[in-house]
């Protein structure tokens, strides 16, 4: 089997697993103590980079890359994400790590709250803030959702580096044509239930966003209430709830390999974050959202309770795909098979915030 890299951040630390010929062996935390909410493995380079974003309690947040899949990791001298001192704002935490595709090498995008956008040219080692978001006449009407305000999402065109999708909490979803020179807000017909006008503009409580194998104007977006499907980058959605036991939940991936295909994990609801029906079970479409079914095979079988947070369920770049998600239990569960069959990997760990993997050579 394909040796595979698992990235698991949790509230007190990163776990690294590696799968060598169908075995898998777990190491960490690395950061201990620190909550880590973003995890990026680079594999544009000669060598897997990872992008870690820690936030210490007593030294805050920070940036940290390594190029030896985790022997030894490396933080700049300087903050590597850092506000302008015109802003007055001040970094609270990094909450996404976004290479771009291969058209960009080198770019690598960090959502962060307060809710903004940096973009670094040299793997992630330094960041600039990108103005015209962060300046965006909407702001002063942002709101901030339950987990506060961020850019917790970050979607690039693998062909396209000038084409930039974020959502925001709880803002909505944000486009850019130009490479974050000017940007628009992109949400018809996401709902906004919460709101007394429920299809504005803007102010919808986007969670997730995922991006389409097939084409890469597809998007998969899991709001608060509601999941959607956009077959023009984000400049109309419709709703592929129907099928779901619920609509509510926080995060959604897609297959690498397979058009149409995506998953999801939903929950009861807003008042009550636990799995839908109380049920362990992963939905996954392969049809563009026309249906969904339950992927159960190995899951627990009675009452379960571990919320699935927005980055904490992921696949990797194998085919078969691997299909992995950690939840707030600190339960981590696998498939190797895209998402048929699952078994547990690893329990008792810190709760899950994110969960990355991909395939590598090393």
């Amino acid at each position: 089997m394909t040796d595979v890299l698992l990235t698991v951040g949790t509230r007190k630390g990163l776990f690294l697993g590696r799968r060598r010929a169908g075995r898998w062996e777990f190491d960490g935390p690395h950061f201990n103590a620190q909550a880590v909410y973003a995890v990026a493995i680079d594999g544009r380079g000669p060598v897997p980079r990872l992008l870690v974003a820690g936030d210490s309690t007593h030294w805050g947040p920070s940036v940290f890359h390594s190029d030896d899949l985790g022997k030894t990791w490396t933080e700049p001298a300087r903050p590597a994400v850092k506000f302008p001192e015109d802003t007055g704002a001040s970094l609270e935490r990094v909450w996404q790590l976004h290479p771009a595709g291969p058209a960009a090498p080198g770019v690598v995008w960090a959502g962060t709250e307060p809710a903004a956008l940096f973009r670094s040219e040299d793997g992630g080692e330094s960041f600039e803030l990108v103005r015209p978001l962060w300046e965006h006449p909407t702001r002063e009407r942002w709101e901030p959702g339950g987990g506060g305000e961020a850019v917790h999402t970050v979607v690039t065109d693998p062909a396209d580096p000038e084409l930039v999708t974020v959502a925001v909490s709880a803002a909505g979803v944000f486009r850019s044509r130009d490479g974050g020179a000017g940007w628009s807000p992109s949400n018809k017909g996401v709902s906004a239930v919460f709101l007394p006008d429920p299809q504005p503009e803007f102010g919808q409580c986007v969670h997730k966003i995922a991006q389409d194998a097939g084409d890469p104007a597809r998007l998969y977006l899991q709001n608060h209430w509601g999941v959607y499907r956009s077959d023009d980058a984000g400049g109309t959605w419709t709703d592929i709830g129907g099928g779901l036991p619920s609509d509510f939940g926080f995060t959604v991936a897609a297959h690498p390999h397979r058009p149409g295909t995506a998953y999801v994990f939903p929950l009861n609801a807003d008042s009550d974050r636990v799995p839908a029906g109380r049920r362990c079970r992963v939905f996954r479409t392969s049809d563009a959202g026309g249906s969904w079914e339950a992927l159960t095979a190995g899951l627990p079988a009675g009452d379960h309770y571990g919320t699935v947070l927005r980055d904490a369920l992921c696949t990797d770049d194998a085919d078969p795909a691997g299909v992995y998600f950690g939840n707030r239990n600190g339960e981590l569960y696998a498939s190797a098979d895209d998402g048929d069959s699952w078994h547990l990997l690893a329990s008792h760990l810190p709760d899950v915030l994110c969960v990355r993997a991909a395939m590598i050579g090393q």
